[in-house]
């Protein structure tokens, strides 16, 4: 009996001891910085809503480890969609704000140079809405993570699907920076892999950009089964909106849509978007642990949450879990806690953090915006079409050039 209730008052001091006391935090806090759009086309998608995610994500830590004595707090920066901006402002807050953790950073180009200012000053970046490869390639670094989804996916799971379902021939525009250009790359090996051919050469378009007309007259004229766009936020609902406005649809020139969120859908309305098949890692509705979630946001918020918004809370959460498992905010010894972890929370499904490249891999859903008619209720988007297991929605690691 004596044994019996030592090991149990044992067990009990471990599971109540602090995660990491202020005493072994570097500056006796947490800083999380939230490096996105907060003025410009991608605002919508992550902005202010990414800083009340990573901020809720903050207090759910701070809740779950009462015995954790040290601060976490959170600050949004905007990095005006611009790589020197994102730089200096990467710089700028590890330096004299203190940041320990860099996160969300929309547009791969912003990304690319936040990153490389966290690999300098040996500062973990966990990168939510940046979307290319080169951030677990040629570009990977120690310090910097993959999260939610990159172009490699995007293209893996709607190039392949569209393809098979009869689009054997496409079209393509993309917006001429780092995260155009390579999902352009990847899109155009997924369609090619899968049987389908371009019906001409793809076109790079101004970045940002509002008037695509030039683009659409030259679809009409190639006439391919699918008109690819590889645009995003503000710039891919002025695509769609003069996509329709043209007719191409009515012209059988189907649409193929490299990356989608919620808010593009909303600002054109469901009917707008309505068959087009899009790759994503995550939906409001999708379970009863994503209604839950989405939920707590929107009460908070005022508004459902983009997928890039419920990243943003979760990588954030898997952050400060591993500075609690490291029991020490040291960049060193969080990677060292993040490296093969596996978990599968509300938003991350099966998902492991590969120690080889820091890509987290995670189940990922290909859905079917519905026409407003089949819609249940308020934000019911998408139809689930199949999902992508984590071992296979992302590269494979034979295909992989990172080398940290």
């Amino acid at each position: 009996m004596n044994k019996t209730r030592t090991a149990i008052l044992a067990l009990t001091a471990l599971l109540l001891a602090p995660a990491a006391s202020a005493q072994s935090l570097s500056d006796g806090s947490i800083k999380v910085g939230v490096l996105t759009d907060l003025s410009g086309v991608y605002s919508e998608l992550s902005g202010q809503g990414s800083v009340k995610a990573a901020q809720m994500a903050a207090e759910d830590f701070m809740k779950a480890n009462r015995a954790y004595v040290g601060k976490v707090s959170v600050i949004g920066v905007d990095h005006q969609n611009k790589a020197d901006v994102a730089g200096n402002k990467a710089a700028e807050m590890i330096d004299r704000q203190n940041v320990d953790l860099l996160v969300d950073m929309p547009t791969s180009s912003a990304a690319l140079a936040a990153t490389e200012v966290a690999r300098q000053k040996k500062t973990v970046a966990m990168v939510v809405t940046g979307a290319t490869t080169a951030l677990t390639n040629e570009k990977c670094n120690k310090y910097t993570f993959h999260y939610a989804y990159d172009n490699y996916m995007l293209a893996n799971g709607t190039g392949t699907a569209v393809t098979k379902r009869g689009g054997s021939s496409w079209y393509i525009i993309y917006p001429n920076y780092a995260f155009g250009q390579d999902l352009n790359r990847q899109m155009v090996s997924a369609v090619q892999e899968n049987g389908g051919k371009l019906a001409a050469p793809s076109d790079a378009t101004p970045f940002p950009n509002t008037d695509f007309s030039s683009y659409l007259l030259k679809a009409q004229s190639v006439r391919p089964k699918i008109f690819g766009t590889m645009q995003a936020g503000n710039d891919l609902v002025n695509v769609v909106k003069q996509y329709n406005e043209f007719g191409l649809k009515k012209q059988g020139i189907g649409l193929g849509i490299g990356l989608l969120f919620e808010t593009d859908v909303a600002a054109l309305g469901q009917d707008a978007f309505a068959g087009a098949i899009a790759t994503v890692p995550w939906f409001w509705n999708f379970d009863a642990r994503s209604r839950q979630w989405a939920g707590r946001f929107e009460k908070a918020f005022g508004k459902k949450p983009t997928w890039a918004q419920a990243g943003v809370y979760s990588a954030t959460l898997q952050y400060l879990n591993a500075v609690a498992r490291a029991k020490s905010d040291n960049s060193d010894a969080v990677i060292r806690a993040l490296e093969g972890h596996s978990f599968d929370d509300f938003f991350a499904r099966n998902a492991t953090i590969r120690p080889q490249d820091h890509r987290v891999i995670l189940d990922v859903q290909v859905v079917q915006v519905k026409g407003k008619s089949e819609s249940k209720e308020a934000g019911d988007i998408y139809k689930r079409l199949n999902t992508i297991p984590a071992a296979k929605a992302f590269m494979p690691l034979s295909e992989n050039k990172c080398r940290m």
